[in-house]
């Protein structure tokens, strides 16, 4: 499997929520509301059209999959796929579960701090390690 560049910043392995043949579901470590993932292809590709039509044709499975687990973890109101790749190169959607107000998980509460505008991913919060660990537990994507 290819790990790129981008898949590790965002923390593989210790963020690893699921994978798939072609796409890896990651854990954000800063989180601008709870259940906030990274979808990153296993390609090298740095342009979305540049993936192989087998990683399009997957990616239906896998958003059912995502908001079937986030609107039972976190019970959204809407979810944002962000294709932003300014900083990180490689294909990735950041997945951002959106709902008004805030969510508490552990004690923690998670704010939708752009709500119902864009997503305000400066305000994330920064998780601790034995958090990620813990909130991948929670989020419980099965065959990891």
């Amino acid at each position: 499997m290819s790990i790129n560049a981008t898949i590790e910043k965002f923390g593989y392995p210790a963020t690893l929520l699921k994978q798939w043949e072609h796409w890896l579901l990651l854990l954000r470590p800063a989180q601008p509301t709870l259940g906030s993932c990274i979808l990153a292809a296993k390609s090298d590709a740095t342009a979305f059209g540049a993936l192989a039509p087998a990683a399009h044709a997957e990616l239906a499975t896998i958003t059912a999959e995502i908001e079937q687990i986030l609107t039972r973890a976190v019970d959204y109101g809407k979810i944002n796929y962000l294709m932003l790749m300014m900083v990180d190169p490689h294909v990735h959607f950041h997945v951002i579960p959106r709902y008004e107000g805030v969510r508490t998980w552990q004690g923690v509460a998670f704010a939708d701090a752009g709500w119902p505008a864009v997503p305000d991913l400066g305000s994330a919060v920064k998780l601790t390690p034995d958090q990620i660990d813990a909130l991948r537990d929670f989020l419980a994507f099965e065959s990891r």
